[in-house]
């Protein structure tokens, strides 16, 4: 289909349009309407999104279903996607309708609310498919905007000071990339990204660089979208905006941030570090391995140490990030794929749990701990969802949470075995800070007399649940249908990065 790639795209960003002409605000019958307008067009956007699945060779490592239009100032409107990237589309798509779903029950600004998330998918998408410097740019910080305003408008009573503070985080720590940016088009005089992955970026070319910072050029680009890219994950220590932003976003909010936004800072270090800098990847490797292990036990430890259940689940996401970028930057095929695999499977899982808080936050008004315990015996099929996600985090064989984990410590165990050693720990530390929520919050007697009159899952929130589990379920059990899409890309982005290394290394040798 001609174009599909812009159609599912800016189909979200049309309902928000039609949404913000046509509708009406602030009766009852318009926020009805705005919300079923918002999760019809979610939806037919990912069925249309499976026509990319529907025609995608997984055999071709090239980018597929490229549409290239002249633009403005000589730059090109060049999207595509590859094996790499199309799981991610079909991610953001996937979990976008059961997002508006969960968001039904939201009463201030309904409209405002709808357009702020239709516009958010549009943004995210684009992330993935766009395959110009500039697009892409403007697709990563554009998207900041509706995520403020979601998390400053619709937030916790601290919204105001986690939006500000999330802005910041992100939009700062993007501003060294733009300067990359700009100096790679004046190296390779282009912003096509397709072709700045065959571009052989300069390194040891500067003499006064050889010795203040191995690799040169290499490294000084690979720091400076190192700067966005770990600050989106978020890697430890520039994580600390994430935790205040989940607790004080709607869960909605919650659910986009954890299962969609913080991939696109492992999807940068796979699009842009890897294949562009590979030299600059090589000598901040140990760098990237030590802040993952870190990552990993730090934050599990915090973990343990909550009262807030959305803390709790952020500190979680921060250590699962740190098995992500450990895996990226093993540079082997197990190591990658496990890293993809585990950003896909913690957009499931991670998005369920903050859905699981959100349904008893909605009935109780309070995300402590202590609050609860004991709704097993007024919810159990919440209690069995709950338990099964919190199963598929700590990953349980079986669940999509365990083949990541898994791929990902094969890969780092072949490169380092110490660091594979500080990362199976997380492991340990997962499953206890896990189990520890779940005994607190579900098993038990029920005796706080708030909790007697507490109600189970309604259809509304048993249909939103029903998807995850099957995708958790089905990615455990049969993993291949990811590692067999993006295996070849992978493939050819490994074979790509070793092959410039040894030619770096012939050359210095010479």
């Amino acid at each position: 289909m001609e174009n599909l790639l812009s159609i599912i795209t800016f189909m979200p960003l049309a309902a928000a349009l039609i949404l913000a002409v046509v509708s009406r605000s602030g009766s009852e019958a318009a926020d009805r309407n705005a919300k079923w307008l918002a999760l019809t067009a979610t939806s037919v956007t990912f069925l249309v999104s499976l026509f990319l699945l529907a025609g995608f060779d997984a055999n071709d490592t090239g980018m597929q279903f490229v549409e290239d239009r002249d633009w403005i100032m000589g730059l090109h409107y060049k999207l595509g996607v590859d094996g790499i990237s199309i799981l991610f589309v079909l991610l953001t798509t996937f979990l976008m309708p059961l997002t508006i779903a969960s968001a039904w029950h939201v009463e201030s600004r309904v409209k405002e609310y709808m357009i702020a998330f239709l516009v958010l998918e549009t943004l995210m998408i684009g992330v993935f498919v766009a395959l110009d410097l500039v697009l892409f740019y403007l697709f990563f910080e554009a998207g900041l905007i509706p995520m403020f305003l979601i998390i400053g408008i619709w937030g916790g009573k601290d919204r105001i000071y986690a939006s500000f503070k999330f802005f910041l985080y992100t939009f700062l720590g993007s501003v060294l990339m733009l300067v990359a940016m700009v100096a790679m088009y004046m190296m390779a005089g282009t912003t096509d990204i397709v072709q700045l992955m065959a571009f052989q970026f300069p390194h040891d070319d500067l003499p006064y660089l050889r010795y203040l910072l191995p690799g040169g050029v290499q490294t000084l680009l690979f720091l400076a979208f190192f700067a966005s890219f770990a600050v989106k994950m978020p890697m430890w220590p520039v994580h600390t905006w994430l935790p205040d932003a989940h607790v004080q976003a709607p869960t909605a909010g919650s659910v986009v941030l954890a299962a969609v936004l913080l991939k696109m800072g492992g999807y940068g270090f796979l699009r842009f570090s890897l294949p562009m800098f590979p030299i600059g990847s090589e000598v901040m490797t140990g760098f990237v391995f030590t802040l993952s292990a870190i990552a990993i036990i730090y934050t599990s430890l915090v973990a343990l140490a909550q009262a807030d259940m959305k803390k709790l689940i952020a500190y979680s996401s921060v250590a699962h990030m740190g098995y992500v970028t450990m895996g990226i930057f093993t540079a082997n095929q197990q190591g990658v794929d496990g890293a993809i695999f585990q950003m896909l499977s913690h957009g499931f899982i991670s998005g369920a749990l903050f859905l699981c808080v959100g349904v008893i936050y909605d009935r109780m008004h309070t995300r402590e701990i202590d609050a609860y315990g004991g709704l097993v015996n007024r919810m159990p099929a919440y209690a069995l969802v709950f338990m099964f996600f919190t199963m598929a985090n700590v990953g349980l064989p079986g669940t999509s949470g365990f083949i990541g984990e898994f791929l990902t410590l094969i890969g780092i165990f072949q490169v380092n075995t110490w660091v594979a050693l500080f990362a199976t720990s997380g492991v340990i530390l997962s499953a206890a800070y896990a189990l520890w929520l779940y005994r607190r919050v579900v098993l038990g007697e029920l005796i706080k007399e708030s909790l007697k009159t507490i109600t189970d899952m309604s259809l509304r929130e048993k249909a939103i649940f029903a998807p995850l589990v099957a995708m958790t379920l089905l990615l455990g059990i049969y993993p291949s249908l990811v590692t067999g899409l993006i295996g070849p890309s992978v493939a050819n982005l490994v074979q790509n990065y070793h092959a410039e290394l040894n030619a770096a290394a012939a050359l210095a040798g010479n």
